[in-house]
């Protein structure tokens, strides 16, 4: 099977303009997921850079690090720990507020999704102004775990996300760069 181009890959993504709101482009990867080749290439380069190295889990962050993150988690034999928004695991959690555009919002995680020291890989669709990821980050770290790296789709680097998780000392694996929000 041929590899498929960075170009074949920014081009199996959706781009939907003024979505959710006017001014907004956004990046619907879901088509990405359809496309086998695309999907199957995205996998592999997320954790390119770590390959080899021992990655205990890989935690995604609702709902389309999910997606991403269960196949990361297949792909490198590693556990996966979902983080998820305030109220929807069943067992004990810890909670985490992080910041949107537009206020504050909680994120958890099960208490025992993680153990003190575990090497653990962060990964999303896209960091966008980085709130979120910051957050799981934190959250990953509250509880013991060692994040070696935030994996994601999408960067849109004008909202400087990315930069946010390296002054965090994580260093970050992006596979594609789109100017604005």
């Amino acid at each position: 099977m041929a590899l498929i181009s960075d170009t074949d890959l920014r081009a199996a993504i959706r781009s939907i303009p003024d979505y959710p709101k006017p001014g907004i482009v956004f990046r619907d990867i879901t088509t990405l997921l359809g496309n086998a080749r695309a999907f199957r290439r995205t996998v592999d380069e997320l954790v390119q850079p770590w390959a080899g190295m021992k990655i205990d889990k890989v935690a995604g962050i609702e709902a389309r690090g999910f997606i991403l993150g269960g196949a990361v988690a297949h792909q490198v034999s590693a556990g996966f720990v979902p983080i998820r928004k305030k109220g929807k695991l069943p067992h004990a959690t810890v909670r985490i507020a992080y910041s949107l555009e537009y206020g504050l919002d909680e994120m958890e995680m099960h208490e025992d999704a993680v153990s003190k020291g575990e090497r653990v890989v962060l990964v999303d669709d896209l960091i966008a102004t980085g709130g979120t990821a910051e957050g799981a980050v934190k959250l990953l770290r509250q509880l013991g775990a060692e994040v070696l790296a935030a994996c994601f789709v999408i960067d849109l680097p004008d909202l400087g996300g990315a930069d946010k998780l390296r002054r965090l000392d994580v260093p970050v694996r992006t596979l594609i760069s789109f100017e604005g929000h």
